[in-house]
């Protein structure tokens, strides 16, 4: 080691020993972290995430926020876009739901270790 810190060579320690994500797969989980990291894109999500049957009205999410129907439906296009939402269409209301595959995405961004145990 110089007296700088640093290993000779240039390396600033002894390296890591993992594999980076691969720049796809953090293409997309940067897309899911975008579509849900806004205020009220989170609150429309835990809304969802606590409904009593799992699934929301889109009119009941603009009263619960106290927001006009279009935001509201913006908002759920990003994060049914981004796989975090389902929708299903139902006369004329569209109704959505937390889609478990993509909450399933951000734990694991969120808390990666125990996935790697579970592929043990």
């Amino acid at each position: 080691m110089s007296d700088d810190g640093f290993l000779e060579g240039g390396s600033c320690g002894p390296g890591l020993n993992c594999q980076p994500l691969e720049r796809s797969e953090a293409e997309q989980l940067s897309t899911i972290l975008r579509s849900i990291a806004d205020p009220t894109r989170l609150q429309l999500f835990r809304l969802l995430e606590q409904a009593p049957d799992g699934e929301a009205c889109v009119c009941d999410l603009a009263d619960s926020l106290g927001l006009r129907q279009s935001t509201v439906s913006h908002h759920l296009k990003i994060m049914t876009e981004a796989g975090l939402l389902d929708r299903e269409r139902r006369g004329t209301w569209a109704w959505f739901s937390v889609n478990h595959e993509g909450l399933r995405r951000i734990r694991s961004i969120l808390d990666p270790a125990p996935q790697a145990t579970k592929e043990l």
